[in-house]
């Protein structure tokens, strides 16, 4: 329900504004919360009997761009909206919010902020940018596989005769040739996994997943780094091909353990689970748009990424790597949006999180 803190009566319209999706915050003088919507609960995290107990400082740091626009609202009396803020205190963090003041002139002193999440909204736009780079690249692979493969195995068998026959000298040469044919082919395998083929789906036990993860890390490419596990172990299985999550997670947690080796300065990754109210799409080959609740997310304290290259990051070919290939995220993009899910990423300096949105099962059938 919604609260209004004492003294001062209640606003006019406070139904209204209590059945609003978005969070709507009254704040009065000295920046104190006086009235909470029903919706500013989960978005702070914070009940509304301690919200209006509270003052806006007291979730925000003094400095931030919400308090001009408070004060602005205030002097000219007018509506102000502030695009794309981050959200950062002691008790919330959240990007990409666009925050609304209004002057409330019944309630004199006192600004109306509304708080809108546009995150969701740009998850949809980043899920279809990733399908269309997936289809860009899966017309290539065909192409690739059709018209260089043959040609490759001949290559190849040739430089195999040539390495038994030459002198000695030129041996080096023969295996040289052998060894970048078998290159070249284990790129056009890669990128034959980007075909439109549908994947085979049924229900999996993502923690499972996860575990055999872990364990492929910690024996390889992670043996030095520490993986903490923050996990809901009450999840539902994912409605989804193991195989193919594995090799999802797998390369996001060698990403991060890269990134965390080229700081220098160690690091942690963190693997971890929870259950929220996702967005919803709309899955080829189903009538019924699906629901996102089940999040995994990868998390490390590396480096961060680079500015420049974080609108770009799923397009295919792009790597700051000097032996990369650039098709890792671009497949782990095209996977998961196969599963019908989605796939976001958070960085900044110090801390870089992927989180992977993907469907559940249906109660009453048991994870493999």
């Amino acid at each position: 329900m919604p609260v209004l803190a004492p003294p001062g009566g209640m606003p006019d319209g406070v139904a209204l504004l209590d059945a609003l999706p978005m969070p709507v915050v009254l704040v009065g003088a000295g920046h104190r919360i006086r009235y909470v919507n029903s919706a500013a609960e989960p978005f702070f995290g914070v009940s509304s009997p301690h919200l209006v107990q509270m003052c806006l400082t007291d979730l925000l740091a003094g400095d931030h761009p919400v308090f001009l626009l408070v004060e602005q609202v205030l002097r000219d009396g007018v509506t102000i909206a502030e695009h794309e803020l981050m959200l950062e205190g002691p008790r919330l963090r959240r990007t990409g919010i666009t925050v609304q003041g209004t002057l409330v002139t019944e309630e004199p002193g006192a600004v109306l902020l509304t708080f809108h999440d546009s995150s969701a909204a740009r998850t949809l736009d980043r899920q279809l940018t990733f399908r269309s780079a997936a289809r860009s690249v899966s017309g290539m692979a065909a192409i690739l596989a059709h018209e260089v493969k043959n040609p490759l195995s001949g290559i190849r068998g040739a430089a195999q005769l040539l390495e038994s026959s030459v002198a000695e000298n030129d041996r080096e040469l023969a295996v040289l040739i052998r060894d970048e044919a078998d290159r070249i082919r284990d790129l056009v395998e890669r990128m034959e996994m980007f075909s439109d083929k549908p994947i085979e789906r049924r229900p999996v036990n993502i923690h499972r997943v996860l575990e055999r993860v872990r364990l492929l890390a910690q024996q390889g490419f992670a043996a030095d780094i520490r993986i903490v596990e923050e996990y809901d172990p009450s999840l539902p299985p994912v409605w989804g091909n193991r195989d193919q999550l594995v090799q999802v997670l797998l390369n996001l947690v060698k990403n991060a353990a890269e990134a965390i080796a080229s700081d220098g300065q160690g690091g942690t990754i963190t693997l971890g689970t929870s259950y929220r109210h996702g967005v919803r799409l709309a899955v080829p080959g189903m009538e019924q748009r699906v629901e996102l609740p089940l999040v995994v997310s990868v998390r490390d304290s590396g480096p961060g990424i680079p500015d420049s290259i974080r609108p770009h990051l799923f397009e295919p070919f792009l790597t700051t790597k000097a032996s990369g290939s650039g098709l890792g995220l671009a497949l782990a993009g095209k996977i998961i949006g196969d599963h019908g899910g989605v796939i976001e990423i958070d960085s900044q300096p110090g801390r870089t999180e992927v989180l992977l949105h993907l469907p559940v099962v249906a109660e009453g059938k048991d994870p493999t």
